[in-house]
């Protein structure tokens, strides 16, 4: 019914920027916010970045906080994730969710790999 679709991770050096996204599709109709999570090598799945489609109200983790930037264009129902001067410890899966409301539901994409080498 919804299918969320991330893109633009890949391989890139320390310091280095990357930009991801995150595409909402099918009965996304009312969405609330979108959110960026990244999952590293033996570690949970770690809350990064959300941004709520009324207001534009956003929130960022500490860890990424000053170099990660989200936005998004509600006509797309999309949402992008500015990554500036990566570390290695950026690396992992990034993942997307996106909530809707009446009622609420969430979605997932699939991921996608950020790996930042030294």
């Amino acid at each position: 019914q919804v299918q969320v679709v991330e893109s633009g991770g890949g391989l890139v050096q320390a310091g280095e920027s990357l930009r991801l996204s995150c595409a909402a599709s099918g009965r996304a109709y009312s969405t609330y916010a979108m959110r960026w999570f990244r999952q590293a090598p033996g570690h949970a799945r770690e809350l990064l970045a959300t941004i709520r489609w009324s207001g534009s109200w956003r929130y960022y983790a500490d860890s990424v906080k000053g170099r990660f930037t989200i936005s998004g264009d509600n006509a797309k129902n999309t949402a992008y994730l500015q990554m500036n001067n990566l570390k290695t410890e950026d690396t992992g899966v990034y993942y997307c969710n996106v909530h809707l409301r009446g009622p609420d539901r969430e979605y997932w994409g699939q991921g996608t790999q950020v790996t930042v080498s030294s």
